[in-house]
């Protein structure tokens, strides 16, 4: 491991744990099946280069999803592999959490903010709060090891947002920040102000009633629809304990809302495919009214995923042949 200080920060190293985050009541979704790769726009890039200006608002996105900062110094020639793998990672994740990039050399006062001594240094931003991840070089394999854990502590935080594509993906970290900067978060649309005020407060039911008096106006509007269902995920995760789901889709497979709560949990764990399956297959089985419940509760998770979305295209496919049967 190396590390490369930077002059404008005086002051004692700071000690990084290489662990990552306080995991402390984490979601082990090992039991519901293999983790499947979250959906997303094909080839976009989830990264952004990080100013002192769009700094607050990269905090205020953090109550919604997860945000990686990459403190990091263009002198630093060992720093331009992890760099990589950072940008890497975070492009495969598609939009489970954002990376910010910081140049520490011109913006020193968000390095001091964040106590940060030495470069590369990476932490991970939840509910505004930010935790460090590692300090100094490490290779690809611990980097994604660490990363890992980020889809856990979001869960164990109530958040199951995605971060928007921030335009085309690039492997160079210079080319994915300059496209980040080139595709800034747009401005907020005034018409999800007071549902965007109710999920940063935590009132993720406010947020539901919100996003309906927007779809009553603007019925078939996408990112209503998808936002509905995002909340109502929240709302439903506050009473999802993940050791009784289990065990109650254990004892109970018959049982559609223990099959509807492990599906949630699936989905927050980002395993999307599974919760598909599972819910598809339940149709098979189910006849008559007794099939609606669970229907739309697959379109709301659909509602969710990006359009044209392959995981989505090849469940919906299966739900319709269910269906006729």
């Amino acid at each position: 491991m190396t590390e490369t200080p930077f002059a404008s920060q005086p002051g004692n190293q700071q000690n990084s744990p290489a662990g990552g985050p306080n995991q402390r009541g984490a979601v082990d979704l090992s039991r519901l099946g293999a983790q499947q790769a979250g959906g997303g726009q094909a080839g976009g890039s989830w990264v952004v280069e990080v100013t002192e200006a769009t700094f607050d608002r990269l905090a205020q996105q953090s109550l919604q999803y997860p945000v990686l900062l990459e403190l990091y110094s263009p002198r630093d020639p060992q720093g331009a592999e992890v760099s990589s793998t950072l940008v890497e990672a975070t492009n495969e994740a598609q939009g489970r959490w954002l990376l910010g990039r910081i140049n520490v050399d011109v913006e020193t006062r968000i390095a001091q903010a964040l106590q940060a001594q030495a470069v590369p240094f990476v932490l991970v931003l939840l509910a505004g709060q930010a935790a460090p991840l590692f300090q100094g070089t490490r290779s690809a394999a611990e980097i994604r090891q660490a990363l890992d854990q980020i889809s856990q502590v979001a869960i164990a935080n109530g958040m199951t947002g995605r971060a928007p594509s921030q335009g085309p993906a690039s492997q160079d970290p210079a080319g994915a920040a300059e496209a980040g900067q080139q595709h800034q978060q747009p401005a907020a649309d005034p018409r999800f102000e007071a549902a965007d005020a109710a999920l940063e407060r935590g009132d993720y039911a406010g947020a539901v009633e919100e996003f309906d008096k927007v779809l009553a106006q603007t019925p078939n509007d996408p990112e209503a629809i998808a936002g509905r269902a995002q909340s109502a995920l929240l709302a439903r995760s506050l009473d999802l304990n993940p050791e009784q789901v289990v065990s109650d889709v254990q004892a109970r497979p018959d049982d559609v809302e223990a099959q509807l709560a492990a599906a949630d949990l699936e989905v927050i764990g980002g395993q999307p495919a599974a919760a598909y399956e599972r819910l598809v297959g339940l149709i098979r089985e189910l006849r008559g009214e007794d099939r609606e419940p669970v229907r739309l509760r697959l379109l709301e998770l659909f509602s969710m995923m990006p359009a044209g979305d392959p995981t989505v295209a090849k469940a919906r496919r299966a739900l319709s042949t269910a269906l006729f049967t």
